[in-house]
């Protein structure tokens, strides 16, 4: 099959590391492998099958610690679907598998890259996030 979509750009509208105090850092060091990772997509549809996706993925203490710092990073990418993609579930697949899979690298190394700026220079993410398990899970 010919290709499906085609990314314009890609970019971080916005990206958030908060860390409130020095007692809340020394607390957030020794707990932060308990923290979770989660995402959220959404499309805004622009013209001529245009495409605007939002990731949001967060970084988080899910736990009711009132010690906790919280990053996120908002990614934006712009695609273009093929004019013979007519079919709204093989453009949601595109949105919430295809395109994720394509800049979850980028999204990852960000995110790594504000968790080590921001003073937590030992984190990995052991585990790839697999977007097509997540997606059969939720719609099949």
């Amino acid at each position: 099959m010919t290709e499906k979509f085609k990314i314009l750009g890609k970019y971080i509208k916005d990206m958030s590391s908060e860390t409130p105090d020095v007692e809340t850092f020394l607390f957030v060091k020794d707990n932060i492998s308990k923290y979770q990772l989660s995402i959220d997509i959404t499309s805004k549809p622009l013209k001529d099958k245009v495409v605007e996706v939002t990731t949001t993925i967060k970084y988080q203490d899910n736990d009711n610690n009132e010690k906790k710092a919280f990053f996120e990073i908002i990614f934006a990418t712009i695609i273009k679907v093929t004019d013979e993609i007519k079919d709204k579930k093989i453009i949601e697949k595109i949105i919430l598998c295809d395109v994720q899979q394509e800049i979850y690298s980028d999204i990852e190394k960000s995110l790594l890259n504000l968790l080590h700026n921001s003073g937590y220079p030992g984190i990995k993410f052991e585990k790839k996030v697999d977007f097509e398990k997540l997606y059969n899970q939720k719609f099949n």
